[in-house]
């Protein structure tokens, strides 16, 4: 059995998870018998007691286990590093197993799909972190992530254009530009201040939140394009996503460009 105990962002807590997954798998070449969550997710679960894991996440029991492969290459920092370098063949195993949405969820995505008349194929999904992730690590200009948005613009002038951002800022630059197309889920929700939005609310709101953003991150996954910031959100949308390929990564002052 292996416990974690970490009381951070959402997505901070499922990176510190699958490393500590990675470093027993990399120790014991088999999987856990056991993953104790109930120190996890302290932002978003209103009973201290409670273990809000299989809220969002299905059951990992329930899932038939894949041929596990090590070692594996994974640490909880690399959301720094350059996308296309995850160890994707080892990891996409793992997602699968431990962090593979609940019911509840994919209800959520089957609405917003449904909501948006979202066409995977035909969008472009622009993640834009910004408030308190600028603590971490240098952000990206809203000007730069423009440039990116156009240059996707001009190979297909109808695609669509899904912005995420946790940044009000960001959302009035976007509007002052007039794109066409553009569209925003307006279940999640933005800030005008920088210390970050989870900090910002109560956590029974949180708790509440994170359904609309999960599920828009699984969404922006399967985008035909995505551009993006770097942070623990954004590597979460390329382990759903099992690859990084048709992405722009900015990641303390480079672009990363995987776009064929």
């Amino acid at each position: 059995m292996i416990s974690i105990s970490h009381n951070a962002g959402f997505f901070s807590c499922c990176s510190v998870k699958l490393t500590k997954i990675v470093d027993f798998i990399n120790s014991n070449k088999k999987l856990p018998d056991k993953v104790d969550s109930h120190n996890l997710f302290g932002l978003y679960k209103y009973n201290k007691n409670n273990d809000v894991t299989f809220d969002y996440f299905e059951n990992y029991n329930n899932i038939t286990n894949d041929y596990i492969k090590h070692p594996i290459n994974y640490h909880w920092n690399y959301q720094f590093i350059s996308y296309n370098n995850l160890d994707y063949k080892c990891v996409t195993p793992l997602i699968k197993k431990y962090f593979s949405p609940s019911v509840r969820i994919n209800e959520i995505i089957n609405n917003i799909e449904n909501k948006y008349n979202i066409i995977y194929e035909n969008t472009v999904a622009v993640y834009y972190r910004g408030t308190d992730k600028k603590k971490e690590t240098k952000l990206s200009s809203f000007d730069e992530f423009y440039r990116q948005i156009m240059e996707i613009i001009n190979m297909n002038k109808n695609i669509k254009i899904l912005i995420q951002t946790d940044t009000s800022k960001f959302i009035d630059y976007i509007n002052d530009k007039k794109l066409k197309n553009i569209f925003i889920i307006n279940e999640n929700k933005t800030s005008y201040n920088d210390i970050g939005i989870h900090c910002e609310q109560s956590i029974y709101t949180n708790y509440y939140d994170m359904f609309n953003f999960l599920s828009t991150v699984l969404i922006i996954s399967k985008c035909k394009y995505i551009i993006c910031s770097s942070g623990n959100c954004s590597i979460w949308m390329m382990f759903y996503r099992g690859n990084a390929k048709n992405t722009i990564q900015y990641c303390n002052g480079v672009w990363f460009n995987t776009i064929c």
